[in-house]
């Protein structure tokens, strides 16, 4: 689909920058790209389509190493003996120059795109008052401000380049650059951004299999993570919070869920199932890289390959769920409100031993994403014995963003903000107004005001529900899964506040762990965490505890923050 627009986007100049340091590719303004416009002026609307949607194409590259550098380098994932040595080098975190998930120049492939379009394109057209090339304009720069988002998380700290690099000049300036952190990267699009939060995104319509719709990251949500890493916690809650709450597209958590059945009190047949293909709907899913159906078309993911038993594998995998992904599933209670009168009504826990469905222990979110089996092969079958599936790579393409993960994102946004009963709630009940009344306390819903305003025609009781219920049932009911309290009383309100902090964090961080397993977000959720506390340990310990005993040298290794980012 993307790659009928390969050619028909802006050049960038020739000249590989080979007389450069290690990293020389970074600036590469070498390109197959092709112009399409004279004198290099983006002003009619094919010019503006086929542009933005050469800048997809280019964010293809980067699609699914992002997943693999938040999923493989985290503790939810394990490389197999069949991993690619590139693979198993980015888990161990021994990553050379020549690994190809060390391409830093793909990021600024992307990069200099947009600068490109955004200094080119005439954002002064107008037609019947409106800006021609408005929306486009606002797709470009979120385009923009996600890849050096990635980038600088990868990497720790780019070079800040907002101008097209077109010579190799340019390109040797821009290394020679001081470079920007995480924190400087975020608060330069946060003001960038901020302009563009209620630009609407382009309307392509259905382009060959693909809706458009999901190809264009949401502003809001994207202006809530760079406040997230930049430490802006109110400012992120109130983003994710009116992103969710938009009066003309709301987004409603709904029910997904996977649940034992409630007719029974057994556990003894298989789990009712919406929540994958829940996950997946287009209630769920916000932004995309569309990928391409086939390799002959251009850039396929590997991402099934990589995870999952295909015909072009021999079913030979080369990343699995690890024994810590694995324990912390089982790990968790799975309630049930059971009702064997009109009258009467128990509450049950499902068992943790003696299933017939395997990864049913606990939370059952890994049991509707994740399947490994083993199957009967001929003898001298090219094909593995042993089957896996995970369903979280579709056709559609790569997701990135999905709503019950800025649910999660939101909750860690307001916790941080001083609001942890807020963000519990999020977790244990979903926020609408009569879950606010009944479980956060007077005190909290007057200070946290209209960051928990929710319209109650809209967010209602029939669909909202706790994150914690799409894998482990009837939370509500359940009284082990708690707001934290101290052991004993504390001084002061404030300092209950303080202490609740951290403990309902890592509750939303275990929540991370079980809603967005194999999507690519754990290790950056554990970096965001540690790097909030000043506590290296807070991510070297369950990534060294991955394979389920403790690597003391991986420990070590990640106790050096250094070591979180591969080198440029």
């Amino acid at each position: 689909m993307i790659r009928r627009y390969k050619y028909m986007i802006m050049c960038l100049a020739a000249g590989a920058l080979t007389c450069l340091t290690s990293c020389s590719d970074m600036m590469d303004t070498d390109s197959d790209l092709v112009e399409f416009v004279e004198d290099n002026n983006l002003n009619s609307a094919t010019d503006s389509v086929y542009s933005v949607m050469g800048i997809i194409y280019k964010m293809q590259a980067i699609a699914d190493r992002t997943v693999l550098l938040g999923e493989v380098r985290g503790d939810l994932t394990s490389t197999t003996s069949y991993a690619g040595t590139d693979l198993k080098d980015l888990a161990s975190f021994d990553v050379q120059e020549g690994n190809q998930y060390n391409q830093i120049s793909d990021y600024y492939a992307v990069i200099n795109n947009c600068n490109y379009f955004l200094t080119k394109v005439d954002t002064s057209l107008t037609k019947r008052g409106q800006k021609v090339f408005e929306a486009e304009y606002a797709a470009v720069k979120a385009f923009r401000a996600w890849t050096y988002l990635q980038a600088a998380l990868v990497y720790g700290s780019v070079p800040l380049i907002t101008k097209p690099l077109l010579t190799e000049k340019e390109a040797q300036e821009a290394v020679a650059m001081q470079y920007s952190s995480i924190e400087e990267i975020c608060n330069y699009f946060i003001s960038d951004l901020m302009p563009y939060i209620d630009t609407r995104m382009p309307q392509y319509g259905t382009i060959g299999s693909y809706d458009s719709e999901y190809c264009f990251i949401p502003v809001r949500v994207l202006l809530g993570d760079l406040c997230l890493w930049a430490g802006r916690y109110y400012e992120a809650a109130t983003y994710y919070h009116d992103f969710l709450t938009l009066r003309d597209n709301p987004h409603p958590t709904y029910t997904a869920a996977v649940t034992w059945n409630k007719n029974s009190k057994e556990f003894n047949t298989s789990p009712l199932d919406s929540y994958s293909s829940g996950m997946m709907s287009t209630t769920e899913i916000l932004f995309n890289i569309p990928m391409e159906i086939s390799e002959f078309d251009g850039i396929y993911s590997q991402l099934t390959n990589i995870f999952s038993s295909t015909s072009a594998n021999y079913y030979y995998v080369q990343a699995e769920a690890s024994p810590a992904l694995i324990s912390l599933a089982a790990e968790q209670n799975y309630c049930m409100e059971y009702k064997p009168t009109n009258t009467q009504t128990d509450t049950l826990y499902a068992p943790k031993e003696n299933l017939i469905y395997p990864y049913t222990a606990g939370d059952l979110r890994l049991y509707s994403t994740y399947i490994k089996t083993t199957i009967n092969q001929d003898y001298g079958s090219k094909y593995s014995s042993e089957y896996q599936n995970v369903s979280k790579f579709t056709s559609r393409g790569i997701v990135f963003y999905r709503t019950n993960v800025v649910y999660l994102r939101y909750a860690e946004a307001l916790n941080r903000a001083g609001y942890p009963q807020s963000a519990f709630a999020i977790l244990k009940y979903g926020l609408n107004s009569i879950n606010n009344a009944k479980y956060i306390d007077e005190e909290e819903r007057l200070a946290a005001g209209s960051l928990i305003s929710f319209d109650q025609n809209v967010f209602t009781e029939s669909n909202t529900q706790g994150i914690h219920a799409r894998g482990c049932g009837d939370v509500y009911a359940d009284k082990n899964y708690a707001l934290p309290e101290p052991e004993t009383e504390l001084a002061s309100r404030a300092d209950t506040v303080a202490w609740q902090i951290p403990h309902v964090e890592d509750l939303i961080v275990t929540e991370m762990a079980l809603e967005t397993a194999f999507e690519g977000q754990r290790f950056y959720d554990l970096m965001r965490v540690a790097l909030r506390r000043g506590d290296a340990s807070y991510l070297a310990g369950p990534v060294s505890r991955r394979n389920g005993v403790a690597d003391g040298e991986l420990y070590s290794k990640l106790l050096n923050k250094d070591n979180w980012y591969l080198k440029k």
